[in-house]
């Protein structure tokens, strides 16, 4: 088996962001050299190209902390386990390289748990290295012992518990190769106490032994053929685009195919970004709160050209009822997706970059344009104008949600990178804010993770320091992990945190609202009625600048002034009112034609007049 090189371990991360990583270094050779087990593990880190980890040490994981005093490697001590996971993800997805946490075991592992599931549902690569009690240890209850190994088998892409100091470096590359290749995902490396403290050999680089693991890249002829036939009989085809296209850096090929056909494309909420929001050709966002034509073009499909997309139930709604008449071309890099919620009828594994390419070629010089789309368009641009996005100003004179969100984006720009949490601050922010390039929205999609966006924004401003970095997060997620900003100031790490605080759980209310006649059991936060926490005092107190805006009228001077402060982290208590709502909404569990363009506003799907 060929030799990696730390070049090519590094940097076999989903093509999606690498052009965006700093280079990887030169190929390095390390001839046996006396180490402990701890010492292979950090030289491994540093011939990997690692920059930098997340973590925190105890006892277990101890001794990996004595050569890390020593390394090149930048060690950002977190003040929560699911932090440094997070935070790992966030600078994986913002990057394109492999993220790297560290915790001790027991509880140390078991918190990061959260986020490792996480990364696992968005297809993020990171490693996630772990103590362990030592070997004689194992299975007796001994002190923090957990089976972290057992408890992510589920959610791990692979997990090892290394049993020898001599097969770490060996571990540590395979790890780092599964995790950016292929699917990306997260692999965990548990390493018992007495394991890193053992004398051994430290040589570099190590053979990989992975004799199952080769995924497919290259799709088949074949079915790129007949995918190329169904798009040339197709009437009323749409490309639908999933995070995928991302992961594989495809989004080049996927705007020149989609001008080359002249199809319409709709982007998931993990693909945001890959193609332009302002393209004509672009719908917008699909599923439980995607755009009207979005949803509408799903359903009266006659073909889905699938792309790197899973066919998740925020998409389809109700899956039996989920674009009845469309044929399907379904392209994925995992064989495991295809066919696994909706049947293909051609389906083709391969990575989306070099499906889309090859799709290209083989459409060429007879694809028919937009013009044989006429009235497809002509439906869904009629569409466009009678629902378009929008929101009515709240009567009671509170600050609309919708609007601050807006204007965020607005003066910060289409280069920013952009962290939502979870709720209805991460659907108005996949509304509002225009994703005009790869790689500027970084949000908890699979899992639904909250807590999720002021450690991922950490990481990611870490990993692109020059980048200015926004969590967009809701007051209930921005209680769960906001001790990461004292990291944050310690570190000298300056996000800009805008808190939607509308005083509740806001798209559990909105459920209740909806669905349970407004009893609004144990939704209300505090925040609003007795301001507990005050976060313009919090943010004080944890080292970052605090600022507040209840008024339309002082949005964007408070905007600007968060933008001019970047010697320290920013926290922004925007005071909105408890009662917007997202829309348009599918109510979980309905059909997509049951879409609510507003409550009691149902576009009429039923009239196809195509």
């Amino acid at each position: 088996m060929t030799k990696p090189t730390p070049e090519t371990l590094a940097n076999r991360a989903n093509p999606a962001t690498v052009a965006a990583a700093t280079v990887a270094p030169a190929v390095i050779t390390v001839p046996p050299t006396p180490a402990t087990g701890a010492g292979s593990l950090v030289r491994s880190l540093e011939a990997l190209g690692v920059e930098v980890v997340f973590g925190i040490p105890g006892g277990t994981i101890l001794p990996a902390y004595d050569p890390l005093y020593d390394s090149s490697i930048r060690h950002i001590l977190v003040r929560h386990e699911q932090g440094a996971g997070h935070a790992a993800t966030g600078y994986a997805q913002a990057t394109g390289k492999v993220g790297v946490c560290i915790a001790t075991s027991g509880p140390g592992a078991t918190n990061l748990v959260t986020a490792i599931a996480d990364a696992y549902m968005d297809s993020v690569p990171i490693v996630a290295i772990t103590g362990q009690v030592s070997r004689p240890s194992i299975g007796t209850d001994a002190f923090q012992e957990a089976d972290i190994q057992g408890i992510t088998l589920p959610i791990t892409k692979h997990n090892f518990l290394i049993q020898t100091p001599e097969e770490i470096p060996e571990v540590l590359a395979e790890a780092f190769h599964l995790a950016s290749t292929g699917r990306p995902g997260p692999v965990l490396v548990d390493i018992p106490k007495d394991v890193q403290q053992a004398q051994t050999t430290f040589a570099w680089p190590p053979v990989l032994d992975l004799p199952g693991y080769r995924p497919t890249l290259h799709p088949h002829g074949k079915q790129i053929r007949e995918a190329a036939r169904l798009i040339a009989a197709a009437r009323r085809p749409v490309l639908y685009v999933g995070g995928g296209v991302l992961k594989a850096g495809a989004t080049d090929g996927l705007r020149k195919l989609a001008e080359l056909t002249g199809i319409p494309v709709v982007t998931t909420l993990m693909a945001l970004g890959a193609f332009p929001d302002s393209h004509p050709q672009h719908l917008g966002m699909p599923g439980m709160h995607g755009t009207v034509p979005a949803v509408y073009a799903l359903q009266k499909s006659d073909l889905l050209i699938v792309l790197g997309a899973r066919f998740d139930d925020r998409v389809t709604g109700k899956l039996d009822s989920f674009a009845p008449d469309a044929k399907v071309v379904h392209a994925d890099i995992d064989p495991a997706e295809i066919g696994k919620n909706r049947h293909a009828d051609v389906p083709i594994v391969g990575d989306a970059r070099h499906v889309i390419d090859e799709l290209i070629a083989a459409i060429g010089g007879t694809a028919s344009g937009a013009s044989s789309y006429d009235p497809w368009w002509s439906t869904l641009n009629d569409l466009r104008t009678r629902y378009p996005l929008g929101y009515d100003e709240p009567t009671d004179g509170t600050l609309a949600p919708q609007y601050v969100i807006q204007r965020i984006g607005e003066l910060v720009g289409p280069d920013a990178v952009y962290v939502a949490g979870v709720g209805q601050h991460q659907m108005w922010a996949s509304q509002f804010i225009k994703y005009e390039k790869p790689g500027t929205w970084l949000n908890s999609g699979g899992a639904g993770t909250m807590g999720y966006a002021v450690p991922a924004a950490m990481g990611a401003k870490v990993g692109l320091p020059d980048t200015a970095v926004w969590a967009i997060d809701g007051d209930g997620c921005f209680q769960m992990t906001n001790q990461e900003l004292a990291t944050c100031a310690l570190e000298g790490i300056p996000v800009k945190i805008a808190v939607i605080n509308n005083g509740n759980l806001g798209m559990v209310r909105q459920w209740q609202t909806l669905f349970y006649e407004g009893r609004y059991s144990n939704t209300e936060l505090g925040t609003h009625k007795h301001r507990i926490p005050d976060f313009v005092k919090l943010a004080d107190a944890l080292g970052c600048v605090g600022l507040r805006c209840e008024s339309k009228d002082d949005v964007d001077a408070t905007i600007k002034a968060a933008m001019e402060i970047n010697d320290r982290p920013v926290v922004i208590d925007f005071t909105v009112g408890k009662d917007a709502m997202v829309w348009p909404m599918v109510a979980a569990g309905t059909s997509n034609d049951e879409i609510m363009f507003a409550r009691d506003v149902r576009p009429a799907f039923e009239e196809d007049d195509l």
